[in-house]
């Protein structure tokens, strides 16, 4: 089977899931994962920008997309030239193992799948009977302007499973809000989680961050620098991000 993969944890994951470098034929620059076989893999563009023409040229059997990574127009362009496509929609590492296991079907690899997918359930399973001291947090994902990711999205959701609380700090919107200081003492965040990814946080920022609200009044907040991949990155990723976020934060309490 030829496969095209947009997603660049999909990408991680179909490699995870036994598939070749034989098989999986067009990735996007952000597929860097695992680096010894993507290397060997065409680029045909951006999350945001694929190149369809060089998709098709490939003669995909799948292109794998993400509802939130890809434009619905590169689907629909796709789906009405005759590719097909996979779509995966996760908003909570709960929601991982039923998309491997639908993803597993879809390229023959349902054995890989279904251990995958009990694992991160398994695990999923373990950090609720063992969750990190509770604590009100902001996962930061971008500094200028200051941007963080809501309760609603993956990034939110795997830090809900790992005991944290994450509040809405901006209602509505996309699920990445433009926050403020003011903002983060109105919601009373305790912590801030500064991600690596897509901005390389800097602990000195969050501290920085941390001084704008004490100067307001508010209340003291530390911060802690952490893996942006194991935040955002699902599929496979997601037993390793869980794994590495409840270390790093448990150390950090």
């Amino acid at each position: 089977m030829r496969i095209v993969s947009l997603v660049p944890s999909l990408t991680l994951t179909l490699f995870e899931l036994g598939c070749t470098v034989e098989e999986i034929v067009g990735r996007t620059p952000w597929c860097i994962h695992p680096k010894d076989a993507v290397e060997h893999v065409q680029v045909v563009g951006g999350t945001k920008t694929p190149n369809v023409k060089k998709i098709m040229a490939l003669e995909p059997a799948l292109v794998v997309l993400d509802r939130e990574e890809n434009p619905k127009s590169i689907h629909d362009e796709l789906v009405a030239a005759g590719i097909n496509v996979f779509v995966s929609s996760v908003e909570h590492p709960s929601e991982v193992p039923e998309m491997l296991r639908q993803l597993g079907k879809a390229i023959e690899r349902q054995e890989a799948a279904e251990e995958w997918a009990s694992s991160i359930e398994s695990k999923l399973q373990s950090m609720k009977l063992n969750p990190l001291q509770s604590a009100r947090v902001a996962p930061m994902i971008w500094h200028e302007p200051l941007m963080s990711v809501g309760p609603e999205k993956y990034a939110g959701g795997l830090l809900t499973a790992l005991g944290l609380e994450v509040p809405a700090l901006v209602e509505g919107g996309n699920g990445y809000p433009v926050v403020t200081p003011e903002a983060l003492i109105e919601h009373n965040v305790e912590w801030l989680l500064l991600s690596s990814e897509p901005h390389d946080f800097a602990l000195e920022e969050g501290e920085a961050i941390a001084e704008e609200i004490r100067k307001l009044g508010g209340q003291v907040v530390r911060s802690t620098c952490i893996d942006g991949e194991a935040l955002t990155w699902f599929g496979t990723a997601t037993l390793a991000g869980l794994e590495t976020l409840h270390k790093t934060l448990n150390e950090a309490s």
